[in-house]
């Protein structure tokens, strides 16, 4: 890809910059290859650009991109060694400077040989093109839209009505907005994947008879990436005309813009039109075809359709209307497959002994209407278990290889081709992760950074980038969002035939692999490495030199050694219990996720991995830092927070003790959560870069230094502090300014009074304060809180009554537990008016709902638990029943005969009930 080669261009330079001395023996190598790169890599831009069309192009195209793969192993190796000479020990240096100069010489005139073998293989390229008659690319733009693209829309507009699953509830709701009566124009925009159903949802609509009698002229245009809009305005004069039987002008297409435009306005002037833009990619369309169908009082409308949601909620500067495609339900899923698979059946149902299958086929759908037609029409063919289970099992040849299978392929690649070549490997990255697998957003982030994926931008942080390309993908339809909670998006997953392709395009550019059973591994020429086993370990692994990415996801307990060049380590959750000696000589290691393994200490050597970038230890074994952690001078994450178990005492999470001083890390971005002594509390007031921090065991004492360090920190975000016991007070009134930006605070300890700072905190979107235990009331301080969305008390007050009389404006979760004197709780009228969800529990001595819930009106969800039975069976059927009658989710726990049950129902559907039993649990 021609990112990688980009990639590699910057690391060369930084080479020559930062490596001058080292690299004078190879100096005119390295600069003579950083010229070829520079011509490699616009050569490769505008291969991207096209799509190979014979094999000689293709076999082509490969060559340049493996050189590029070629010549950053060997810079990387070069590195290495060098790296491996200058951290030895004074002794060594000296042995090595005195017995094995030669051999020194000798690695730089093999680098040097290297190199120019690499460059003269770049300069064969051109030559051995023309000696074959390879001519220069100039295949289909990947931009323009495939045949099989080009055509579907066209096809869906003959699709039979019973055909048409899941749809007539949306195909009604676009009637009503076509064909309302209103006036004014009006944007429809509808939005989904590729392949969700868009365009045969539009498509019916706009052939329904009724709608097409409802406009004076209508007209459809399936909108090339690569448009011209001459050819779309006269596409559009002719499809008016003809759906009127009027003639066209010949001189039509002579005509120029100016006169194209003078004709359409004049045309559309006085008439209500109908026009659909299917498959719109760049708002320019509408900037571009606006000034014409600008026609506001005769109720004409406009639908497009598109796969970018900030499209589809762009502002058209008339009304807009965005509607999302939803995927099917499971049982549409299933009639839509059962009949295009099944047709020719008996009963034209499945039989017995494919239905397992025939599920599992269903269930890689993920509701993807495309995906369910093509798939079902494919598998009407086959007849025997054996063929169901070859397809099902070999998914991923289908895909790229079976010519019924080409339409959906063409469509799903399509969003691929059109991505940056920025967005293209992190893109292919999150194909690493298991099927289904949620992926956390900061995970996913600090690997791209890791990677070298990120574009450096002056003024602004990896992370920042890096989060802007995750939204690109998610705006894109390329991700699905998963987790989207009070302050931001957390994490997302792939649809399964969307990762299927993404790994058929890895396995083609040797951009990386799954490694799935206990199957001996020879990946020669992938780069990246996914293991996703129940197996221990692994038989055997071959070609590792070249790894830059290793990931497992199982139960593998021993690592594979080899591979020198690692940039990503991550085996959180693997049961290993020792760290690997070898991993302190990865000098070319960013990221090392150690999380949930069972390794209990980290050694001195960990000194040796420069580059780390993010260190993982949280949830392991591990207690403290060696003191080694302060030379990890390019650290930026270090994340080492143990959860106890105990979620309801006051220990549920301890910090990670360090025996060095790691203000050192000027670079470091997150550090949590570490134990507060010594010198650690006022060496973080140096750590300027810091947006996240925890500290743990913060005693009384440490006021005046801990909020004289706070206030130097205006980049935080995230701020985690915890006493060292319940009867610690959290002292932190002296915090006169805290920083700015702070949108998630957690106090954990006890407080003598409410911090008046938390009133200030105008971007807070998240605070908990547990074990506060205030004797006065919290709520007053922060209802004028503009941002807040999520708000936990746990314990935080011994009062008897809590009162929302006014504020929380934004507020949409609401947790309160541990309230061991709490018997009312009242809310006001207008109070929260934005609340979703509602959490009591261990409440022991609130016997009623609170006074004025009937005014949350856009509550969700109701949780109760560890209340007075009271309370519950008032809830259930009593005379607190009429006030939660719009709730449509409640649920409540309580114990019966040493069992807790569960009972969940709906407020609006009451007949909606159901209960489940389940042994004693202490809740």
């Amino acid at each position: 890809m021609q990112s990688a080669a980009s990639l590699l261009i910057g690391k060369i330079a930084a080479v020559l910059e930062n490596e001058a001395s080292s690299l004078a023996a190879v100096h005119d190598e390295v600069d003579e290859l950083k010229q070829e790169l520079i011509s490699m890599k616009s050569f490769l831009t505008d291969a991207e650009g096209k799509e190979p069309q014979t094999e000689g192009e293709k076999t082509w195209v490969t060559s340049v991109r493996d050189l590029t793969c070629d010549a950053e192993n060997v810079i990387d190796e070069f590195l290495y060694n060098i790296h491996d000479k200058q951290s030895a020990t004074p002794f060594a240096k000296l042995l090595h400077k005195t017995i094995y100069f030669p051999k020194n010489l000798w690695f730089r005139h093999r680098i040097a040989k290297k190199l120019q073998k690499i460059t003269k293989k770049i300069k064969a390229i051109p030559e051995r093109k023309e000696r074959y008659g390879v001519s220069t690319i100039e295949g289909t733009s990947s931009d323009t839209v495939p045949r099989w693209v080009k055509n579907k829309a066209e096809s869906s507009l003959y699709i039979m009505e019973d055909e048409l699953i899941g749809i007539e509830d949306k195909k009604q709701t676009l009637m009503g907005l076509l064909m309302n009566g209103e006036e004014n124009e009006r944007v429809v925009s509808v939005v989904g994947m590729g392949g969700s159903g868009k365009t045969t949802l539009v498509a019916n609509t706009f052939n329904d008879k009724n709608v097409k009698r409802h406009f004076d002229c209508y007209a459809w245009i399936t909108v090339s990436q690569t448009f011209v809009i001459e050819d779309l305005f006269k596409n559009l004069i002719k499809q008016f005309h003809q759906g009127r039987k009027e003639e066209v002008t010949a001189q039509l297409d002579s005509m120029s813009y100016k006169e194209l435009l003078e004709m359409l306005s004049t045309y559309l002037k006085s008439k209500r039109y109908l026009v659909v833009l299917d498959d719109v990619w760049d708002i320019k369309l509408w900037q571009e075809i606006r000034i014409p169908l600008l026609n506001r009082h005769h109720g004409s409308r406009i639908m497009l359709t598109t796969r970018k949601k900030d499209i589809a909620f762009y502002s058209f500067e008339v009304e807009s209307r965005p509607i999302e495609i939803e995927p099917l339900g499971n049982n549409e899923a299933w009639e839509l497959f059962s009949k295009k698979a099944f047709s020719t059946y008996d009963n034209k149902s499945c039989p017995p002994e494919l239905e397992s299958l025939a599920w599992k086929l269903v269930d890689k759908c993920e509701g993807l209407p495309l995906a369910v037609v093509t798939l079902g029409g494919l598998m009407s063919s086959k007849r025997s278990s054996s063929e169901w289970r070859s397809v099902y099992n070999s998914l991923n040849w289908h895909l790229t290889n079976h010519p019924m299978l080409e339409p959906m392929s063409s469509i799903l690649l399509l969003s691929f081709n059109n991505l940056s070549t920025r967005l293209k490997p992190c893109f292919l990255y999150c194909a690493l992760f298991p099927e289904d697998y949620l992926i956390k957003r900061k995970r996913l982030i600090r690997l791209w950074i890791a990677e070298g994926f990120v574009e450096p931008i002056d003024g602004v942080t990896p992370e920042e980038v890096a989060e802007g390309y995750l939204v690109e993908l998610i705006v894109r339809s390329m991700l699905q969002v998963e987790n989207h909670g009070a302050g931001g998006l957390r994490a997302c997953k792939m649809h399964d035939l969307v990762r299927e392709l993404a790994l058929s395009i890895s396995k083609k550019e040797k951009f990386g692999a799954t490694c799935v059973g206990r199957e001996i591994v020879d990946k020669a020429e992938i780069r990246r490495l996914s293991i996703q086993t129940t197996e221990r370990e692994i038989n055997s692994c071959t070609g590792m030199s070249e790894l830059r990415s290793f990931l497992v996801f199982g139960e593998l307990e021993k690592l594979p050694s080899g591979f020198k060049l690692l940039r990503v380590l991550d085996v959180q959750d693997a049961p290993i219990d020792r760290f690997p000696d070898e991993l302190v000589y990865l000098f070319n290691l960013r990221y090392l996720n150690l999380k949930k393994t069972l390794i209990d200490e980290l050694p001195e050597s960990i000194g040796r991995l420069r580059n780390l970038q993010t260190l993982i230890i949280s949830n392991s074994k591990i207690k403290a830092l060696p003191k080694a952690i302060s030379k990890l001078l390019n650290l930026r994450h270090l994340i080492m927070y143990r959860y106890t178990g105990d979620h309801y005492g006051f220990i549920y999470l301890n910090g990670t003790k360090a025996a060095s001083d790691l203000s050192k890390l000027q670079k470091l971005q997150v550090l949590h959560s570490v134990e507060s002594e010594g010198k650690i509390i006022k060496g973080i007031r140096n750590m300027t870069q810091l947006t996240s921090l925890g500290i743990t065991n913060v005693k009384a004492s440490d006021e005046m230094d801990l909020c004289d360090s706070l206030q130097k920190l205006e980049l935080l975000h995230h701020l985690f502090l915890m006493a060292g016991d319940e009867k610690e007070f959290l002292r932190v009134n002296a915090l006169r300014s805290p920083p700015p930006d702070l949108q998630n605070v957690n106090l954990t300890g006890k407080l003598e009074k409410v911090p008046r700072w938390l009133g200030s905190l105008h971007n807070l979107t998240r605070m908990c304060l547990q074990w506060s235990r205030l004797e006065e009331d919290v709520l007053p301080h922060i209802q004028a809180l503009p941002n807040l969305e999520r708000l936990t008390l746990s314990n935080a007050y011994v009062g008897e009554k809590l009162c929302f009389s006014r504020g929380f404006i934004k507020l949409k979760y609401l947790r309160l537990i541990k309230f061991p004197l709490l018997d009312s709780i009242a809310i006001e009228k207008g109070a929260m008016p934005n609340l979703q969800v509602l959490d009591i529990g261990n409440c022991l001595e609130l016997k009623a709902l609170p006074q004025g819930i009937e005014f949350l009106a856009n509550v969700e969800r109701l949780i109760l638990y560890s209340v007075p039975m009271q309370l519950i069976e008032s809830v259930r059927g009593g005379m607190d029943h009429p006030k939660v009658q719009h709730i449509p989710e409640i649920h409540l726990y309580y114990m019966r005969e040493n069992m807790e049950c569960h009972e969940s129902f709906s407020g609006i559907h009451s007949h909606r009930r159901y209960a489940h039993f389940y042994p004693c649990i202490k809740i």
